[in-house]
């Protein structure tokens, strides 16, 4: 494995961002690897209005989805020219589903940097893997468990409704307003001085959500959403 590895590091180079710019417009995406993961987001990339190419090796699972699909393919894509015959390199945006075959995910993803695909996300099952697919070349890497289990632990332990964090240490939390902003206006609450977050929208009992403003007043029971540094936004969402 470890020659493996080795070997397709020196297969792969970093692409321009020009390069990995996908197609404005072009809403195909291939989904390769349909178990929990792939198959969830191919059905919710139908609901959206995508064409999706779904394709597996098991041909019961391709089945059983196919009608649900734009369309559906039985194939080992580990093999280039089976990419080929697909037609994915014609696709701007493709979904490496594989985790569990570490060795089928790597092969796949530098499948489709080499038939330049614009757009490709890969799913790893862990932080060795995810570096490895981001040192392929990979132009987004996801780790669903990692990163459900992480937000789940900030909500379970503290105040927050619901938690996002970013790559680059920034976050978006929506929370019960804490005391300390009810009952002023956020300008008077100063709450970007003093805590270092901003407030970007609220929601009182029984109405939608709104854009929050300086002349907004925050009332106990709202729910608010706010942004900031992760550590920021995790300490204000600690607040009573």
């Amino acid at each position: 494995m470890g020659d493996f590895l080795h070997s397709v590091r020196r297969l792969r180079r970093k692409r321009s961002a020009a390069d990995r710019a996908p197609v404005l417009g072009d809403q195909r995406v291939a989904v390769i690897g349909l178990g929990r993961f792939g198959s969830s987001l191919a059905h919710e990339l139908m609901r959206r209005g995508w064409d999706v190419l779904g394709v597996d090796t098991d041909p019961a699972l391709i089945q059983r989805i196919s009608d649900d699909l734009t369309h559906a393919a039985v194939a080992d894509c580990t093999d280039p020219e089976a990419l080929r015959q697909l037609g994915v390199h014609e696709f701007a945006s493709a979904v490496v589903g594989i985790g569990t075959d570490v060795e089928a995910s790597i092969l796949i993803t530098s499948n489709l940097l080499d038939a330049q695909v614009s757009n490709i996300w890969a799913k790893a099952i862990s932080r060795q893997h995810g570096q490895i697919l981001e040192r392929l070349g990979a132009h987004h890497v996801v780790l669903p468990e990692h990163d459900m289990g992480e937000r789940v632990a900030h909500l379970v332990t503290g105040r927050m409704l619901d938690f996002i964090e970013f790559d680059d240490d920034y976050a978006l939390v929506k929370t019960v307003a804490p005391a300390v902003v009810t009952g002023v206006t956020l300008g008077h609450s100063l709450v970007r001085s003093r805590y270092g977050v901003t407030v970007v929208g609220i929601k009182r009992p029984g109405e939608a959500f709104t854009h929050a403003t300086a002349e907004t007043v925050v009332e106990k029971g709202d729910v608010i959403v706010v942004t900031g540094k992760t550590r920021a936004v995790e300490a204000f969402a600690e607040l009573s």
